[in-house]
């Protein structure tokens, strides 16, 4: 390998949507996430909507001013 083109890797705390926090590591120091394994109805199990409303929504907002150009 390659010395000096790989990012540095340092602990990471993931925080789930849920409230759930745990340590990883990653490049950067701080990672929010939607979901996890905690609280996602593959893993515990449980039939639930996992709501992604929100971001067809965002996604929307974020490209309104390129659907109003045409560009």
């Amino acid at each position: 390998m390659r010395e000096g083109i790989h990012p540095e890797l340092k602990k990471a705390t993931v925080r789930c949507g849920c409230g759930a926090e745990f340590e990883t590591v990653a490049t950067v120091e701080d990672l929010r996430v939607d979901i996890c394994s905690k609280c996602h109805p593959f893993f515990t199990g449980e039939e639930r909507f996992v709501d992604t409303e929100g971001r067809v929504e965002r996604f929307e907002r974020k490209y309104a001013q390129v659907k109003k150009d045409g560009t």
